[in-house]
């Protein structure tokens, strides 16, 4: 029995050196095929069912797939409002192809794993996995995104899930207070919440989630992006599970402007200053990126107190106390006070910075800084997978293209004083959209700024 102990020891040693062999010659084979095959710029199709794919060969050994689907929150309607939030919930449940269970050991046997993000546009499941195991993992990708099987039973366990997710962002101020925002800036579409309404929790039946994905998950409103895959496998798998028919338009958000105010307790004020913004990918939303640098977007070292920023630096002359200056997606000035009796001249101060901008208070080597600042965040988020990922994936997905980094880089280096001068115009002369969160005893309202 001994012998045979150590021969099967042996046995399993030799096994396991073979597989490190093996994984160590796939390395090596992708590293020089990486050295011999220069690298290009992804590819992208439109198959005749309408679905976008695009791929970027990079000869990596682990592969990153994405399936980018217009069906954000903005999609949903008064009837299903929060579906979304129970649909990324969800997004680990049993299919009509395979079990949660199956689905969980499956993707740990190929050592993968499966992720799910949503935005107010966008559903995004991405799949990491090797390279050499990507038939087997694309079998869980595909069942999560075109066959699920709600069971209400499984539904009602997610409930404790939606409750925390929902607890949790309305504990946070940051949170909190561009929620709001949203509300109070449109009418429509833009103004549904990332997360289930107090109201609409246990409300959202599998009837809700099956008209939901019907109309939305359908192949003319989906991506399907690889990287370190070739684009014929994933052109492959795109006509052979994603040819499904056509889903209804995109409902146009409708910007109003306004305000809204929450009272808590704390000595802190969060407050947010928006107005409209510009459509993605355009000049003007080039300007208003490039005045968002100018004015400051907050610290790049944790705890810093980003001595370029011109808000930051406005504002210490205006009060003793230090704060944390940045911009929102939706072209906006944030401001937090230890101190709520200073609300109003931080909030005042940071209004005149732009003012001075709008007035032509803007010097070349502003400008060149603050084009410079863009140009590198923008680059070193591509240099991580997730980033490139999303990037190819939401580009693809808006536009049918892709703009390589030196073509935005270029367009951004386009942008002149005039262009910068015209976006803090428009910032300062349109109508404004205001939320607040926290202390609010001398925080002003919109209409006294």
């Amino acid at each position: 029995m001994l012998a045979l102990a150590k021969t099967t020891t042996k046995l399993v040693a030799l096994r396991l050196c073979l597989l490190t062999c093996s994984v160590f010659s796939q390395r090596r084979c992708y590293a020089a095929a990486r050295r011999s095959e220069a690298l290009t710029e992804p590819l992208v199709s439109k198959l005749p069912s309408g679905l976008l794919v695009a791929s970027l060969e990079n000869y990596s050994p682990v592969s990153k797939i994405g399936v980018f689907v217009k069906a954000g929150s903005r999609y949903e309607t008064a009837e299903n409002l929060g579906v979304t939030h129970i649909l990324r919930l969800a997004s680990n449940l049993t299919t009509k192809g395979a079990s949660a269970f199956r689905i969980c050991r499956g993707l740990e046997a190929v050592g993968a794993s499966l992720s799910v993000t949503s935005s107010r546009e966008h559903m995004v499941y991405s799949l990491d996995c090797l390279r050499d195991d990507f038939e087997g993992a694309m079998e869980y990708l595909i069942n999560v995104t075109t066959a699920p099987d709600f069971r209400p039973w499984e539904l009602s366990d997610l409930l404790p899930r939606v409750k925390i997710d929902k607890a949790v962002a309305d504990q946070s101020p940051q949170i909190g207070v561009l929620e709001k925002l949203h509300e109070a800036a449109y009418k429509n579409a833009l103004s549904n919440s990332l997360y289930c309404p107090d109201h609409m929790v246990g409300k959202i039946s599998v009837d809700h989630l099956q008209q939901f994905f019907a109309n939305n998950y359908t192949s003319a409103r989906m991506a399907l992006v690889g990287l370190g895959v070739s684009h014929a496998a994933v052109m492959k798998v795109g006509e052979q599970f994603f040819s499904t028919h056509t889903g209804f338009g995109a409902p146009g958000a409708v910007y109003r402007g306004g305000e809204l105010r929450v009272q808590s307790g704390g000595g802190l004020v969060h407050a947010l200053l928006a107005c409209e913004g510009a459509v993605a990918g355009s000049a003007e939303a080039n300007a208003f990126s490039v005045l968002q640098r100018l004015l400051g977007v907050g610290p790049h070292v944790k705890r810093g107190s980003n001595i370029t920023s011109k808000l930051s630096q406005c504002i210490a002359k205006a009060t003793t106390q230090p704060f944390d200056v940045s911009a929102s997606p939706l072209r906006s000035l944030s401001s937090k006070s230890a101190l709520i009796s200073l609300c109003l001249q931080v909030i005042n101060a940071a209004m005149a910075q732009v003012t001075a901008v709008a007035e032509g208070s803007l010097t070349a080597d502003d400008l060149t800084r603050a084009k410079t600042q863009l140009m590198a965040d923008y680059l070193m988020s591509l240099e991580s997978s997730e980033g490139l990922l999303e990037e190819l994936g939401v580009q693809v997905l808006s536009s049918g293209a892709y703009s390589s980094p030196q073509t935005v880089t270029q367009s951004i280096d386009a942008v002149t004083s005039s262009d910068v001068v015209k976006a803090a115009k428009k910032f300062d002369e349109s109508k404004k959209t205001m939320s607040c969160y926290g202390h609010l005893a001398n925080t002003p309202f919109v209409d006294e700024l």
